[in-house]
C-alpha cells in the first residue's frame, strides 16, 4: 500500500474527510452537516492541526487536534466528570484529539497510531487528552496501548446517543 501521512489542509478536504469518518462512525448526511461546520469552526482556533494518511491518492484516514481551552465546549461538558474524578487539572496543559477516524477498509494497518502519534509529536503541552465511546472497541485498545488512561467513564455529551470516555496520557506517546 502506498500510504502518505502529512499535514492536511482540513478546511479544503473537510468533505473528503468526513466521508471517511462517515465510514468509521456510521454518520449520515444530517450529522456529517453539523460536523462539517464544526471543523470548520475547530480549525480558525490557535494551535488547531490535521494530519492525513493517503493511499492510492484518497484519503483513508485523518487526525485533528488543537491545545485545549476550558472555554471550548467540549471542555465545559467533560469538565464536571474530570472534577469528580480528581482529574479536571488534564484540561490545562493538553492537546486535545478533536477527531482521528480511519476508513474501516484501511483500519488494523498502523495508520491511526501513526496519525496520533505524528500529531502529538509536535505539540508542545506536556500532555494528551481525548474522548472516545465508552466500550471496550479496537480505538480504546489503541490508546490505551499509547499510555492513554481513563480519566472519567460515563461522560454524557448532549444529543449523543452513547456515553464516553474521556483518557489523557502523557507525552510523548509510549512507543510500542
Amino acid at each position: 500500500m502506498d500510504l502518505a501521512i502529512g499535514p492536511l489542509d482540513l478546511p479544503t478536504h473537510v468533505d473528503e474527510a468526513l466521508a471517511v469518518q462517515a465510514q468509521a462512525f456510521g454518520l449520515g448526511p444530517e450529522e456529517v452537516a453539523v460536523r462539517r461546520q464544526i471543523v470548520l469552526r475547530h480549525m480558525t482556533y490557535p494551535g488547531a492541526r490535521a494530519l492525513g494518511a493517503t493511499a492510492g491518492g484518497r484519503l483513508v484516514g485523518f487526525v485533528y487536534g488543537m491545545p485545549n481551552d476550558r472555554t471550548h465546549w467540549w471542555s465545559t461538558v467533560v469538565e464536571p466528570y474530570l472534577r469528580a474524578q480528581h482529574h479536571d487539572d488534564w484540561l490545562d496543559g493538553s492537546f486535545v484529539i478533536t477527531e482521528l477516524h480511519v476508513h474501516p477498509a484501511h483500519q488494523n494497518k498502523g495508520i491511526g497510531r501513526s496519525l496520533i502519534t505524528q500529531i502529538t509529536d509536535s505539540a508542545t503541552e506536556p500532555r494528551s487528552i481525548l474522548s472516545a465511546i465508552d466500550i471496550e472497541s479496537p480505538a480504546r485498545g489503541l490508546y490505551r496501548s499509547l499510555g492513554y488512561v481513563d480519566l472519567a467513564r460515563q461522560v454524557l455529551f448532549p444529543s449523543a446517543p452513547k456515553p464516553y470516555a474521556v483518557m489523557g496520557a502523557p507525552l510523548p506517546l509510549r512507543r510500542r
